[in-house]
């Protein structure tokens, strides 16, 4: 039986050494570039919030990291992202090409400001 993840650190000690890489470079993507952001597990991934609204999510699975923006981050990037598989609000980076890191923090900045607008 599987334990349920707890935190961060325990979903990408879950990995093989070289996704954990991709995982933990990420996640010092999200934080530089929302530093206020704050961290949790939702959804069995970690996730991201910035004045208390979701902001993105990332995962690991066999053959990609998905990326989850919702679904304006991902609209705003449509012509970045079209070489990507999709679906409504997330991303798939294939784990055997270049995970495309500046493309991503360029997504989270968008996402930050987007959450910064009072509503």
């Amino acid at each position: 039986m599987k334990t349920e993840i707890k935190s961060v650190e325990q979903y990408i000690k879950e990995f093989p050494l070289e996704t954990q890489g991709i995982l933990k470079q990420l996640r010092t993507i999200i934080f530089k570039a929302a530093p206020a952001s704050s961290e949790s597990i939702s959804y069995g991934m970690p996730a991201y919030k910035t004045n208390g609204k979701p902001l993105v999510y990332f995962g690991a699975f066999k053959k990609h990291i998905g990326f989850y923006a919702t679904p304006s981050g991902h609209s705003e990037f449509a012509n970045e992202l079209s070489k990507y598989r999709q679906g409504k609000g997330s991303v798939q980076f294939p784990l055997n090409e270049p995970i495309p890191f500046d493309l991503i923090k360029q997504i989270v900045e968008f996402r930050v400001k987007e959450n910064s607008i009072q509503t």
